[in-house]
C-alpha cells in the first residue's frame, strides 16, 4: 500500500531538503561534508546501484577485475579478485600493522578513525581506501561498514548505503542508536526518491527502536519528525521537531524546520518564516 503522492510543490520541495540532509555520524566533525549532493567524479546517480549481500568478498566467487579499476577505491573491494601485486601488497600492510599495532582489531580501529577524518575533509576516496583497510584487517569492524555506507549514500547510491549500513548495525547487534539514526536517514532518503512506502515504514521502525533505547535522541527525534512529515502527519511533525529542540537546541535542523513552517505555521510560535 502506497501513501497519497504529496502535491507538486511538497514533492520538490522534498527533495531540495534531502539535497542537503546529513547523515548524523558526523554531525561533529562537518556536516556538510556529507550532503547527498556532493557526487564523485564519474559515479552514476542511479539509487539501485548496489552490492548485494552475495556478493560478500569472503564468501562468493571472486569476479574478474576490469583493466584500469582500482580495487581500492571500490566498498570492501567491490568483490573483485586482486591481482598478485596487490596481494602482495596487502601482506605487507598486514605484517608492518601486526609490527605497529598491538592486535588488528586496534589497527583496523586506527584506520577507521583517520577514514572518518578523511570524509569530512570531503576526501571521499582517501576515505574508502582508508575504510578498506579498516575492513581488511578487522571484518567484523562495523565502522568500515557504517563509513562507506554513508560514502555510498554522498554518491547518491542509497542501496548500497542501506546494504553496508545493516552489515554494520548486525556486527552492533542493535544497540548502536547513531548508526541506527543514519539508516533510518538513508530510508527516508530513498522514499523521496521512489515513493516506496516500505523505505517509509522501514524509516519509522528504526527510529522507534533507537527511541525505545534512547529516549532523550534529538538526533533521532528530528528525523522522526521528518518522517511524520513526509507521512503527512504535520501537527505529530511539529510535536518531534520541539522535543528534539528542547533536548538539543544547537544541533535543531534548519531544513525540516523549513520544511515544517512550508506546510503549517508553528503551534507553539517560537518559529517564523523570514
Amino acid at each position: 500500500m502506497r501513501l497519497l503522492l504529496f502535491t507538486s510543490f511538497c514533492s520538490l520541495f522534498a527533495n531540495e531538503i534531502w539535497a542537503q540532509q546529513g547523515v548524523f555520524r558526523s554531525q561533529s566533525v562537518n556536516l556538510a561534508a556529507f550532503s547527498s549532493s556532493s557526487k564523485a567524479s564519474g559515479e552514476s546517480g542511479n539509487s539501485k546501484s548496489f552490492i548485494p549481500a552475495s556478493q560478500d568478498s569472503k564468501n562468493s566467487l571472486k569476479k574478474s577485475l576490469p583493466e584500469g579499476v582500482n580495487v581500492f577505491l571500490l566498498p570492501l573491494f567491490g568483490g573483485f579478485e586482486k591481482s598478485a601485486e596487490q596481494k602482495l601488497k596487502e601482506e605487507e600492510f598486514l605484517m608492518n600493522c601486526d609490527k605497529s599495532f598491538k592486535n588488528r582489531s586496534e589497527a583496523s580501529d586506527f584506520f577507521a578513525t583517520r577514514a572518518w577524518e578523511y570524509l569530512s575533509e570531503g576526501e571521499k576516496d582517501t576515505a574508502t581506501y582508508r575504510f578498506n583497510l579498516a575492513y581488511l584487517l578487522d571484518d567484523e569492524n562495523p565502522e568500515a561498514y557504517w563509513g562507506l555506507g554513508v560514502i555510498a549514500y554522498q554518491n547518491e547510491k542509497y542501496e548500497q548505503a542501506i546494504e553496508l549500513m545493516n552489515r554494520g548495525l548486525s556486527i552492533e547487534e542493535d544497540d548502536n542508536v547513531t548508526l541506527i539514526v543514519d539508516l533510518s536517514t538513508v530510508y527516508l532518503k530513498c522514499y523521496t526518491v521512489d515513493k516506496n512506502h516500505k523505505d517509509l515504514e522501514n524509516a519509522f521502525a528504526l527510529l522507534h527502536k533507537a527511541l525505545t533505547k534512547q529516549p532523550d535522541s534529538a538526533n533521532a527525534l528530528m528525523q522522526l519528525s521528518m518522517a511524520k512529515l513526509l507521512n503527512n502527519e504535520v501537527e505529530e511533525a511539529w510535536v518531534r521537531f520541539h522535543e528534539g529542540y528542547e533536548l538539543d537546541p544547537d544541533n535543531a535542523n534548519v531544513e525540516i524546520l523549513e520544511a515544517l513552517l512550508s506546510k503549517k505555521e508553528d503551534p507553539k510560535g517560537i518559529f517564523h518564516k523570514n
